[in-house]
């Protein structure tokens, strides 16, 4: 299945990476993992990463972005990573490119570039591009390798998540046969600033039973902006980074972080026994089977959601 995709990577002289907005550690290190895999194998290709800022994952090796004007788009390939939907897109000019490609392991949810590559089966899109590397006979050095393994890590929950299978364990291991230290990817990924251990703890206060195995938390504007300010973070931080507080309740199945910003309501839905993807995609987001995420107008759409997950355990759920 990677056949078209080597084929592109060969054609073009200039590539521009993109991932999705709000990158975590699957979005960035598919990007410097894949703009590394380009560089050992092919050099004489010039290959820039672009999109916003992190600070979250600020400790990645190579994850500044390339500040470049339109022209380099032109005669250039640019390449999508971990992003289901447009609108997710981090920089919207990878349509001024020739020709586009995209790796992504989420659930398909519409068609963004000429060539694709989706395989949901993956548990991260670091997984599928480490599957492309050895499939396709490509050099991994360290950073590759470092880059790729961190955002496995990240999006099989430190392998814990069923996502993660016998597979998954195999391109590990082949990440692993590079001279990087795991060690210090674990210890970079799960430090914690003392600011942001004080708000997950302000945050397992804020949790709500609605019943049938579901919990949910709200955050409205106000405290948004309070939360902000207090503990040194960003709407992401809050939306994404809270949403784990409830994941190891017993008699919770699945559950939802709303956060309500300027933007309209992030909601952040997990599940332990799910498939919670298909109530996501009734409120226009995406994602996976467990993991899946929307944005929606207000808050009483958001608790209409949380019936919906309701249904969903009873049973009882229409999209």
């Amino acid at each position: 299945m990677f056949d078209k995709a080597l084929q592109l990577i060969r054609q073009y002289n200039v590539i521009i990476i993109h991932r999705h907005t709000n990158p975590d550690g699957d979005a960035l290190g598919s990007q410097i993992g894949l703009k590394a895999l380009i560089n050992e194998n092919f050099p004489e290709k010039t290959v820039y990463i672009v999109g916003d800022a992190t600070r979250r994952y600020s400790f990645m090796e190579g994850w500044e972005p390339n500040e470049i004007p339109d022209e380099t788009y032109r005669g250039a390939l640019a390449i999508v990573l971990d992003t289901s939907a447009k609108f997710m897109i981090s920089d919207s000019r990878y349509t001024l490119a020739d020709k586009t490609l995209r790796f992504d392991h989420h659930i398909y949810c519409e068609d963004i570039c000429d060539v694709d590559v989706i395989d949901s089966t993956f548990e991260s899109c670091c997984g599928l591009l480490t599957q492309f590397a050895l499939d396709s006979g490509l050099r991994l050095n360290r950073l590759a390798a470092k880059s790729l393994f961190t955002g496995m890590v990240t999006d099989s929950g430190r392998f814990r998540y069923d996502s993660a299978n016998s597979r998954t364990f195999r391109l590990a291991a082949a990440l692993t046969e590079q001279p990087f230290d795991p060690n210090e990817v674990y210890c970079e990924l799960y430090a914690d600033d003392f600011a942001n251990v004080q708000l997950r703890a302000h945050y397992m206060l804020k949790i709500q039973l609605a019943g049938d195995g579901v919990a949910y938390i709200v955050t409205t504007d106000r405290e948004l902006s309070d939360y902000c300010e207090r503990y040194h973070t960003d709407s992401f931080g809050i939306s994404r980074g809270m949403v784990g507080v409830m994941s190891d309740i017993r008699g919770v199945d699945s559950w939802v972080n709303f956060t309500e910003t300027d933007r309209g309501v992030l909601c952040e839905l997990r599940s332990k026994k799910y498939n919670i993807n298909p109530i996501a995609t009734k409120y226009g987001g995406g994602g996976h089977a467990k993991a899946s995420g929307a944005t929606v107008p207000d808050l009483q759409t958001a608790m209409q959601m949380v019936r919906d997950m309701q249904a969903l355990h009873r049973g009882e759920f229409e999209n």
